[in-house]
C-alpha cells in the first residue's frame, strides 16, 4: 500500500530554477492527497519570499547567506554577517520541524537548504535533494552526506557525487502546459506556420545588456531577407536598449512583421513548443524544458555564474549532440547569425540536433520524484 505523506517541507531559494521544481512536485502531491499539508522555507531575502507565497504556500525562513571571496571592507562585514547566520539557522531549522513535524524534508538547491535537511536528517527524518545543475553546487556537495537519496536530472550526473549509491536519475520538473499543444499547433497559435523556421531567443528576465546589444546585431541582419521567424524576449531593462539599437540601425520593426522583440515572453510554452531553435544562456530550468521538448539549441553560457555551472550544462548538450556552445567572449551579432543560418538550412543536422536533446529529456519527471519520494519514507 502506498504511503500517505501529510505533511510535506520544502526548502530551496536563490533562482526559479531552485523553486520551480518544489512547486510542480508540491502541486503533483496535492493532486495525489489533497489533505497533505506543505510547508515552505527559504532564506529571508531570497526571491522565494515572493513566489512561494504567490504560489499558495506557507513561508518560512532561516537566515543564510553566502560567502563573497574579497577583502573589501564590505565584503568582509557580509562575510561575518554569514557566519553568525551559520551559527543561527540550524537553531531556527529544528524549530521550525519541531512545530511543523514533516513526514520527510526535500531540498531543490539554495543555501537554505543546507541547515534545513542537515537537521531533518539529524532528527531521523527521511530527506532528499534534488539537484537541477548538470554539477552538484556547493549546497548539495555539503549535503551529500546527509540526504537519504540524491535527484538528480541526467545519468552523466552521477560521476559528480562521492555516493553514486545514492543518486536516481528523476529529470527535473517542466510545466504541464509545455506539451499541451504539438508543434504545429503552436505555430499555428502564434501565426508561424507559413514553412519559415522560428528562432526564440532570450537571456532571461530582466536582461543582458551585453548579449542584447548582440541580439539587435542579429536582428538587423535579419531584415535583409527575413530567412526565419524571430522571437526575441529582451527583459524589462533590455527592452528599451534593443528598439533604441533597431532604431538606430534604421530598423522599423513594424515594417518587419517576422521579427518580433517583447519586454518578456508572457506565453512561454507555446513559444517554445513551436521554436525550431532556441538561442538563450544555461540555467537549469531552461536546459530541462529543451531537453524535454528536444528543441535544438545555441547557447551561450553566462560567465557570470558560480562555479561556472552554465558552461559544464551546456557542454553536457553539446555533448550529446543536442547544442551548439559559443562562449561570450567569442559572441557577437555575426557570429550568432552565422550559427543559427548554420544549424536552420541544415535539415539533417537539425533533425540530429532534435534527435539528440530528446534523448536527453524526461518528461515525467515530476512523478519519478514522487515515486523517490515516497520510497525513502517507506
Amino acid at each position: 500500500m502506498e504511503k500517505t505523506l501529510n505533511r510535506v517541507i520544502f526548502t530551496c531559494g536563490g533562482t526559479a530554477g531552485h523553486v520551480n521544481p518544489a512547486i510542480a512536485l508540491a502541486q503533483l502531491m496535492h493532486e495525489k492527497n489533497p489533505g497533505t499539508e506543505f510547508l515552505f522555507v527559504g532564506a529571508e531575502r531570497g526571491l522565494e519570499k515572493d513566489l512561494i507565497p504567490k504560489a499558495g504556500y506557507d513561508f518560512r525562513t532561516v537566515h543564510i547567506s553566502s560567502f563573497h571571496r574579497s577583502f573589501r571592507p564590505k565584503e568582509i562585514r557580509h562575510n561575518i554577517v554569514s557566519v553568525c547566520n551559520l551559527v543561527r539557522a540550524p537553531r531556527e531549522a529544528r524549530a521550525i520541524l519541531r512545530d511543523f513535524r514533516p513526514d520527510v524534508v526535500i531540498g531543490t538547491g539554495g543555501y537554505a537548504s543546507y541547515p534545513m535537511v542537515k537537521a531533518a536528517a539529524g532528527a531521523g527524518i527521511p530527506t532528499a535533494v534534488h539537484e537541477s545543475n548538470m554539477v552538484p553546487g556547493l549546497t548539495t556537495e555539503l549535503l551529500e552526506p546527509f540526504a537519504g537519496r540524491i535527484m538528480v536530472g541526467f545519468e552523466s550526473c552521477r560521476k559528480h557525487y562521492k555516493h553514486p549509491d545514492k543518486v536516481i536519475v528523476t529529470g527535473t520538473p517542466v510545466r504541464g502546459d509545455f506539451f499541451a499543444l504539438t508543434k504545429a499547433e503552436a505555430k499555428h497559435r502564434l501565426g508561424v506556420d507559413d514553412g519559415r523556421p522560428l528562432v526564440v531567443s532570450f537571456w532571461g528576465s530582466l536582461g543582458a545588456s551585453g548579449m542584447n546589444r548582440q541580439m539587435a546585431d542579429f536582428l538587423a541582419l535579419e531584415t535583409a531577407k527575413e530567412p526565419f521567424h524571430h522571437i526575441h524576449g529582451a527583459g524589462k531593462s533590455g527592452y528599451p536598449l534593443v528598439t533604441q539599437l533597431l532604431r538606430e540601425r534604421g530598423v522599423a520593426l513594424e515594417q518587419h512583421p517576422a521579427l518580433q522583440v517583447r519586454e518578456y515572453i508572457y506565453d512561454m510554452a507555446p513559444v517554445m513548443r513551436a521554436a525550431d531553435l532556441v538561442i538563450c544562456r544555461a540555467g537549469a530550468s531552461t536546459i530541462s524544458e529543451l531537453t524535454a521538448l528536444g528543441v535544438p539549441a545555441l547557447i551561450v553560457p553566462s560567465p557570470y555564474v558560480t562555479n561556472n555551472h552554465q558552461e559544464k550544462n551546456a557542454r553536457v548538450l553539446e555533448e550529446a549532440g543536442g547544442a551548439a556552445v559559443l562562449l561570450e567572449k567569442d559572441s557577437s551579432g555575426q557570429a550568432l547569425f552565422q550559427a543559427a543560418c548554420g544549424i536552420l538550412r541544415d535539415e539533417n543536422r537539425r533533425a540530429d540536433m532534435e534527435t539528440a536533446m530528446a534523448s536527453l529529456g524526461i518528461r515525467d519527471a515530476t512523478e519519478r520524484i514522487y515515486q523517490t519520494v515516497l520510497e525513502i519514507c517507506q
